[in-house]
Formats: structure tokens, sequence, C-alpha cells
């Protein structure tokens, strides 16, 4: 039987390689597109064999599955502790603006159109369900909460609403690059939802 402490150290070694081909994988991503993404190239960044690809990451769109569940784990997270301060609904649909332009700022608006269409690809490789997204979900639940404050009224679905308004500030970051076009869309956005929202 394999002593603990190696098992420790193997475990730890294989985190770091997936760490390794991760970042290599996204560098690549970033300059030449997923489709265009050479395995070669991202293993040489690595520093790994072609086949060690495949054995942490069983294709390319499985990668970028992986920085969407990272992404949204650690927005979520901030999205969370923001809400703890009892925000009104406008100040939190304007904080989930600010939330996923941060995102793209991070990922760069080519990778981060990549990232939007893998997660609404009808071929994504992992099926899942809205409950898997943890931004979403606290979305849905805070616009719950003001529905039970009766500050939303009882007959608007909190799911709804809230996928819709994340897919109006996907479609105006997607397709929209002026910043100043882009920004009255957004602010536009956030006040179309509010009255759709607000209690009549």
């Amino acid at each position: 039987m394999t002593p603990p402490a190696r098992q420790s150290t193997r475990e730890q070694r294989r985190r770091q390689t997936r760490e390794r081909i991760l970042g290599a994988a996204i560098a690549e991503f970033t300059s030449s597109g997923m489709a265009h993404a050479d395995i070669d190239t991202i293993a040489a960044a690595a520093g790994v064999a072609h086949g060690t690809f495949f054995f942490h990451f069983p294709s390319k769109e499985h990668v970028l599955l992986e920085l969407e569940a990272r992404e949204e784990a650690r927005m979520a997270t901030e999205f969370g502790r923001y809400l703890d301060g009892a925000p009104d609904l406008a100040s939190t649909l304007d904080h989930v603006v600010a939330l996923i332009t941060g995102l793209e700022r991070r990922l760069g608006p080519s990778l981060f159109k990549e990232f939007l269409a893998l997660h609404f690809s009808p071929t994504r490789p992992a099926a899942d369900e809205w409950t898997d997204h943890p931004l979403i979900v606290l979305l849905v639940r805070e616009i719950e909460r003001a529905r039970g404050d009766g500050k939303v009224p009882p007959e608007v679905d909190a799911f709804y609403s809230a996928t819709f308004f994340l897919l109006g500030v996907y479609g105006v970051l997607t397709t929209t690059s002026n910043t100043d076009s882009r920004g009255a869309m957004l602010t536009g956005l956030v006040t179309t939802a509010l009255r759709g929202l607000e209690a009549r």
C-alpha cells in the first residue's frame, strides 16, 4: 500500500500539472481562439506530453468548462458578500452588470465570447441545470426576497426575470464594442428590468 505522504505528493504534482495545462490552454485560446488552438502548443507551453493534456481535459471544451466553474464560483462569492449588505434591487442589478463586465475585462473580449458560446451551446459537453450556476441562483433568490418583501409583485417569475436580465447583459457585451453605447445600453437594461420587477 502506498504511504499517505507519497499519495499526497503525487496528488499535489497532479494538481500542479493540471494548473499549468489550464494556464497554457487559456493563453492559447486567447491568442488563437478555441477552435484554432493547438494541443501540441498547449502541451509544450505546459511542459507536458501531448497525451497528458487529454488525461486532465478530455477536450478543449472541458478547459473552458473548468474556467467557467472557477469564474462562476469567484463571482458568486463576491456577489454573496455584496448581498450581505442588503442592497436594493437597483444596486443589485448594477452589481451583477459590474461583475460580468469585470469578467469580460479579465478574460478579454475574444475569450469572453468563447466562454459564452460554450455556455449556451447545445453540444456543451456537460449537461447541467440552472441551479448548477451559482450567480443566477443568487440573483433568483434576491428577486424572490424582494418579492417576499412586497417590492416585487407576486406574479413575477424570479427565474425568468433573472435569466432574461443576464441574457440581456451578455447580449450587449458580445454585440456592442463602443464603450459609450454599451454603457448606455447596460444602464437602460437595468432601468427596463426594474420597471418589469417593481410593484405596481
